[in-house]
């Protein structure tokens, strides 16, 4: 068992080069993907889905998360994660007529999400397939397949395979809704992914964080999603007990881990 310390570096590793890539790669699925993302987002509106639901695993269910939020907030659809093992593992069908299934797999080959698009798809849903490889069994099991255009990703902790499938999600919904402000604001992202980039967040995380073996990430709506993100990528890549819970919920349990010097990051954002 190792008992090395959990450091924080400055070396560039193919995980750094590609956070710095993300706001080119959200650039070039806003302009590569357009298209599709409008056909795809007139197909949902001519549905008029009464629900949503969305199939993922890893990093790809936080994305879904965060598209639940951003669904529920902005069009007043219910959202709801269903588990790919319900088809895979289990046979079992779903009855899905009148909602919109989004699938959301980097690959688009994992057996048991395209098993459960194809349970969907096949219960009446209209299948989205949101994926970075265009030619892949997940989006030849859906309805409309959009490539998020990230391009190769060499580290394991995924980035902009992450960023852009949200970003995805969301051009999806403006388009399905005639969002025309949000598709603005989508406009503006690599500019703002840029000057986030260029923040100096090591010298503010590292004092904190660098020495610790826990860590609770906090978080309220989209924000909790992200929290479930960035837990993960502090045990992919720190080796730290890092857990996301919802800042509504951490006094209900969780708090009695807290002491001392117990690290707490909190995605406070504006309007939660």
């Amino acid at each position: 068992m190792s008992t090395t310390e959990p450091t924080m570096s400055t070396e560039m590793t193919h995980m750094r080069r590609e956070i710095e890539e993300v706001p080119q790669a959200v650039a070039r699925l806003l302009d590569g993907s357009g298209a599709v993302l409008t056909e795809a987002g007139r197909g949902i509106r001519e549905r008029d889905p009464q629900f949503v639901v969305t199939v993922a695993r890893g990093s790809s269910d936080h994305a879904a998360t965060f598209m639940k939020y951003a669904v529920e907030l902005t069009a007043g659809l219910a959202v709801a994660s269903v588990g790919p093992s319900i088809a895979s593992i289990y046979g079992r069908k779903l009855r899905l007529a009148g909602s919109a299934c989004l699938a959301i797999s980097q690959s688009g080959k994992s057996p048991d999400i395209v098993a459960m698009a194809e349970t969907a798809r096949a219960g009446g849903a209209l299948t989205v397939a949101i994926t970075n490889t265009a030619d892949s069994p997940l989006a030849r099991a859906s309805d409309y397949a959009i490539d998020i255009l990230a391009g190769p990703e060499r580290s394991v902790a995924a980035t902009k395979t992450f960023i852009n499938s949200a970003v995805a999600g969301l051009a999806l919904m403006a388009h399905a809704t005639g969002d025309d402000a949000l598709l603005a604001a989508l406009a503006r992202l690599p500019e703002h992914f840029g000057k986030a980039i260029a923040c100096d967040w090591m010298s503010v995380l590292s004092e904190t964080i660098e020495k610790q073996k826990s860590l609770f990430i906090l978080g309220r709506g989209p924000s909790a999603a992200m929290a479930n993100e960035a837990a993960l990528k502090f045990k992919e890549t720190c080796g730290m007990h890092a857990e996301a819970y919802s800042a509504a919920e951490v006094m209900h349990g969780p708090l009695a881990l807290v002491g001392p010097d117990f690290p707490v990051l909190a995605l406070a954002a504006r309007d939660a």
